[in-house]
């Protein structure tokens, strides 16, 4: 009851932070717990030293659109890609992965790239309808590609290595990534969609990629700092901060004082939104724990599922369902502590189980009715949800057959953590 009073709860259009506590009060003073319980847990959730990565990883993408990484970015991508047909389609995805890595936020990626390429692709001819739901599902793989503030936030929540989910984000975002670049080149070439009138010299590339070469280097110097132990993956967000004010004010230029205020103010805005969902959740998972709800689930899946392939299986349903209409962070506090026990009952390597969430919950970021990304891009791109679903349709295929691999060939997670984290 406890479950189907919240789902019931998030449908009639309470707040998921609101309805994670009001659920988790209730339940707390019919079991006659001591409201202080209600403050313990709440602060408890909040009192990680790994959850001050998530302010200062959000602060820092917010540095970097300011300072000018994305615009060259996009400059980088297009002349290394702007020639193909379907061009422009292609150099947005390949922009999305390259901010990915940068700010690990799917909204942020869908935002500033799209903000740039949209219109630069309307007026190269392409259908609106087509771009807002490529920008959306491009910047799904904003929370893949490391760093990724729901990996971190299920590392802290499943006591696994966030260094080993970073490295093992890699090559799912570069699949996602490529998959959705031969869509589009498929549809350019369908539809004749024009790219760049000449292919770009390589001088011209080897410049676009000196202008961009700071950008490009962020995760690097996050991940080699990780894996070298020069530093922690909440310290790398403080690196991460400093390199891009640094960056934005002193190289590029870009970022002025002026800015700082409101820069400052938005990351304080979507920390807050992070950290009250956490702080609920940290409550809601105690209710679920005291009541035996994760045992009484895994029993009942234990009982009737015989094999890994059909658990990953009924996990990929649940998930996918719910990733329509819960946002990706409060689903992974909510489902983190439900399918943890049923993945160790199983022997599935916690790793490649983060992984398997963070894809099935960014791939909800762009599908209805939630689909928070499509009204980033769909408000960029002037269209409805209801006119991207067409598009859209064909493009979740390809992201599900992503997901499928991902699922069942663990390698593709597991090969360079095995080698890179030890």
């Amino acid at each position: 009851m406890i479950i189907v009073i919240l789902f019931l709860s998030f449908l009639i259009g309470i707040p998921i932070s609101f309805a994670l506590g009001i659920v988790s009060l209730g339940q707390i003073i019919s079991d006659g717990y001591p409201l202080v319980v209600v403050v313990q847990r709440m602060f408890t959730g909040m009192d990680s030293i790994a959850l001050t990565a998530i302010p200062l990883f959000i602060l820092s993408g917010g540095l970097m659109f300011k300072g000018g990484m994305s615009n060259r970015l996009v400059n980088f991508a297009d002349l290394l890609l702007g020639h193909h047909p379907s061009g422009l389609a292609m150099v947005s995805i390949l922009a999305c992965m390259f901010f990915a890595a940068i700010t690990g936020s799917a909204i942020a990626a869908t935002a500033a790239i799209g903000g740039i390429m949209t219109p630069i692709m309307v007026e190269k001819g392409y259908d609106r309808e087509f771009c807002a739901p490529l920008l959306a599902t491009g910047g799904s793989i904003g929370p893949i590609i490391p760093p990724s503030i729901p990996l971190l936030i299920y590392g802290v929540m499943a006591n696994v290595s966030v260094a080993k989910l970073f490295i093992g984000g890699f090559i799912p975002g570069i699949i996602m990534g490529v998959a959705l670049i031969a869509y589009s080149y498929y549809i350019g070439k369908k539809r004749n969609y024009i790219g760049r009138d000449k292919k770009a010299s390589f001088s011209e590339i080897i410049g676009a990629g000196k202008d961009a070469i700071l950008a490009l280097m962020m995760p690097i110097i996050i991940i080699g700092g990780i894996m070298s132990g020069v530093f922690s993956p909440t310290e790398s967000a403080t690196v991460a901060t400093f390199y891009a004010l640094i960056t934005g004010m002193f190289v590029y230029k870009e970022l002025k004082i002026k800015d700082l205020p409101q820069i400052l103010l938005d990351a304080a805005k979507s920390t807050g939104q992070v950290l009250i969902v956490i702080a609920f959740a940290s409550l809601f998972t105690w209710v679920i724990t005291v009541n035996n709800i994760p045992q009484t689930v895994g029993a009942f899946l234990s009982a009737n599922v015989s094999s890994k392939i059909v658990l990953l299986l009924i996990v990929n349903i649940i998930l996918l369902i719910a990733g329509t209409f819960i946002d990706t962070t409060s689903a992974v506090v909510i489902f983190t502590p439900l399918f943890l026990p049923l993945a160790q009952m199983f022997g599935i390597n916690l790793v490649h189980f983060g992984l398997i969430m963070a894809v099935n919950l960014t791939i909800g970021m762009c599908t209805p009715p939630l689909g928070v990304c499509l009204f980033v891009a769909g408000s960029i791109a002037k269209v409805s949800l209801k006119d991207q679903f067409k598009d859209l349709l064909p493009m979740l295929c390809v992201l599900l057959v992503v997901l499928l691999l991902i699922t069942y060939i663990p390698d593709l997670v597991l090969i360079l953590p095995n080698i890179l984290v030890k």
